[in-house]
């Protein structure tokens, strides 16, 4: 029988084993067949008695009486039902989108025998990583294979984190997946799981490879540019040519703002919705070690500190968004003439910097209350940024001192955007609510980090994308309200907000798409 066992605490140098179980348990050691660590956290809240707190899964032998507590639990074995795909298509669904969302919407339809045609507007993850490169190396810049557009979504130059706040059954399964395609297996336990870019690529190919071993097809620098319908969905056109096609799922990013238009034109329903904005940050990483862990710091076995921070004003909140523990800040955008940044990070996490958005929420109620007004919002911050940087996509940055006196920031600032940076006063970039929260916002984190707001801390602008920042509305049956046979699904349809939740709403979508309830 298996049995879980939780709160097990040990400092940094100390592995968990048997003897644990039995002090914790009172399980004798010659009971237990073997054991296997299913989650593990760090406990940080006295830095001169840092913990690792786990919760470990023993095999006992049967027969062996437990006695259960909050901490101690027998393992009910249970099958999962799972139903058997019932809704049949005279032609393959297309899926529009391979980040997170589209990939696992594709491999399930693929696994049930769907032949599922992916269709991705960028470049296939080698040659996106290619043009990436050149952009931040101060090349031209590609509109359609970017951080933003490609296999992989945008998921793919980031931390790779695998944190979320939804609580479903499915995110086992996401990271059982993740492992099978190339992910290191403690994302199956840690508490702040992440893959980091560098390996997240890897899983990225390797998924696409099994869905196309399974019958489907996966095609690159293709773009939906029109749907038709009469209340049910006609066909699609791709690249502008004619594809039939009875189930759409629209898993497109949060930066295809283009594909919103065209949607939004076709008579598909839509509404706006709240994001945040905002700068990077960045400090180095062994200043938050030393924040987070005390003397414990620079441990062998404490892997890059993270941070989360939050300010909750009468009207908008600042907090601390896609922290990234030794990483880079980013060139994210997804349009010409205009900056945006974003963070990512290797899974080594060993690089000098931390960074993360220190972001401001806003709501139709500040950008106004059509469908698209929140595109128009975020376009024209990123379109101010680019001019403050110099018009030549170099991003504008500030100390906070400087930010917080509203004078500009003069001289080299040293950050990790490649591109370069441009010293500028960003209270000609935002709205005066924006600066008024960022500067309560840092003001607190400093109470709390002592020091986070230091005077040559560097802010750089804009942290833009979020999230997205349109809902396409869907029903109960995860169908577009007014298009039966078009699937919203992820982040880019507003049901999602990271790579674990986009990647369980594509498992969702997939299993309506095949006529499960």
């Amino acid at each position: 029988m298996k049995v879980r066992i939780n709160n097990i605490a040990l400092p940094p140098d100390e592995q968990p084993g048997k003897e644990h179980i039995f002090a914790a348990a009172k399980i004798p050691v010659d009971k237990i067949k073997n054991i296997s660590i299913i989650k593990q956290s760090v406990d940080a809240r006295r830095k001169n008695n840092i913990r690792f707190i786990y919760s470990l899964l023993a095999d006992v032998e049967d027969g062996y009486f437990i006695s259960e507590n909050n901490d101690v639990k027998v393992i009910k074995e249970v099958q999962p039902d799972i139903t058997e795909a019932i809704k049949k298509y005279k032609t393959p669904p297309v899926i529009v989108g391979t980040g997170p969302a589209g990939l696992f919407c594709g491999y399930v339809l693929a696994r049930y025998g769907y032949n599922p045609i992916l269709i991705e507007r960028g470049e296939d993850v080698d040659r996106r990583v290619e043009s990436v490169n050149k952009f931040r190396q101060g090349g031209e810049f590609n509109a359609e294979s970017n951080i933003q557009f490609g296999e992989g979504g945008a998921g793919t130059f980031s931390d790779g984190k695998l944190t979320t706040r939804i609580n479903d059954f499915r995110c086992f399964e996401v990271l059982k997946t993740f492992c099978e395609f190339g992910a290191p297996e403690d994302i199956l336990y840690t508490a702040k799981p992440h893959i980091g870019t560098d390996i997240l690529r890897s899983v990225v190919k390797n998924m696409r490879g099994e869905i196309i071993r399974l019958g489907g097809k996966v095609i690159f620098n293709s773009k939906l540019t029109s749907v038709s319908h009469n209340g049910k969905l006609l066909g699609i056109d791709i690249n502008g040519q004619d594809m039939p096609c009875e189930a759409l799922v629209l898993a497109i990013g949060h930066s295809s703002r283009d594909t919103f238009e065209m949607l939004m034109g076709k008579g598909v329903f839509m509404e706006p919705k709240a994001f945040a904005v905002g700068v990077r940050t960045e400090h180095e990483q062994e200043f938050i070690n030393r924040a987070q862990y005390g003397e414990a710091a620079g441990h062998p076995n404490l892997k890059a500190a993270e941070y989360f921070l939050k300010y909750n004003g009468d009207k908008h909140s600042c907090y601390s968004f896609c922290m990234c523990p030794g990483g880079e800040v980013v060139e994210a955008t997804s349009e010409e003439n205009a900056v945006v940044t974003n963070g990512m990070s290797a899974h080594s996490r060993n690089g000098r910097y931390a960074n993360s958005g220190i972001v401001v929420t806003v709501s139709p109620a500040d950008f106004g209350e059509k469908p698209l007004d929140g595109i128009m919002f975020q376009r024209k911050l990123e379109n101010k940024a680019f001019l403050l940087g110099g018009e030549n996509y170099y991003a504008p940055a500030q100390y906070w001192g400087d930010f917080d006196e509203g004078k500009k920031s003069t001289g080299d600032i040293v950050t990790t955007y490649k591109r370069g940076v441009a010293g500028a006063d960003m209270h000609d970039l935002f709205p005066q609510f924006i600066i008024d929260t960022l500067c309560d916002g840092m003001r607190l984190f400093d109470r709390k980090i002592k020091g986070f707001a230091g005077k040559k801390v560097p802010l750089i602008g804009v942290e833009s994308r979020t999230s997205s920042p349109v809902r396409i509305t869907r029903g109960e049956d995860f169908q577009s309200v007014g298009v039966k046979g078009i699937y919203p699904c992820g982040e880019g349809a507003g049901y999602a907000g990271g790579i674990m939740s986009a990647a369980v709403d594509g498992i969702k979508v997939a299993r309506k798409v095949m006529g499960n309830i």
